[in-house]
């Protein structure tokens, strides 16, 4: 678990089972914060690619209806998924911020 306000590693970990205690993060591997940074940035060009092909097909320079439904579904599908990723984050942080301790 990353811990980037020191939070965790600032509490008394002593009287913790060894399950419970605070561990450092794995080296190899992304982080939760660059795997989501790194989806946005997709969705964003997934976006930005459907948008260019609506411009595309309006102005005349593409005549392939379906190419361009495929990308507004791809781009629509992406937003809808980060969303719900976006929400179920909200969903856990209200949870856990009504924990009383």
């Amino acid at each position: 678990m990353v811990d980037p306000l020191g939070i965790i590693g600032a509490q008394q970990a002593s009287g913790l089972s060894p399950a419970l205690r605070p561990q450092a993060p794995a080296p190899e591997g992304q982080s939760f914060k660059d795997l989501l940074l790194d989806n946005i940035q997709k969705v964003n060009e997934l976006q930005q690619d459907a948008t260019h092909a609506i411009e595309d097909l309006q102005a005349g320079r593409r005549n392939d209806l379906e190419s361009v439904l495929m990308a507004t579904a791809k781009a629509d599908t992406a937003f809808k998924m980060l969303l719900n990723v976006r929400n179920k984050m909200m969903d856990a942080y209200n949870e856990i911020r009504e924990i009383r301790v």
